[in-house]
């Protein structure tokens, strides 16, 4: 299971608003929005509700949790 997320679907909605400027809004770099968009950095529990508060919307809205797929075999 992993962590999914809306994160670059919400920047759209508001306006494009840019990696950097969501960033700056809930002090963390560009390059960890980027990663956290990409699924390759899960925020922590305080980070994830920072972005959901800034968009405006419950936690759940924002990220979701991604089943993966049993391994064939």
């Amino acid at each position: 299971m992993k962590l999914g997320n809306n994160i670059r679907r919400c920047r759209f909605d508001k306006d494009e608003l840019s990696q950097e400027a969501l960033a700056d809004a809930v002090g963390v770099t560009r390059q960890t929005i980027l990663s956290i968009e990409k699924g390759k950095f899960v925020p922590s529990a305080l980070l994830a509700l920072k972005i959901a508060r800034f968009f405006g919307k419950p936690v759940e809205e924002v990220f979701y949790l991604v089943e993966s797929e049993a391994p064939e075999g």
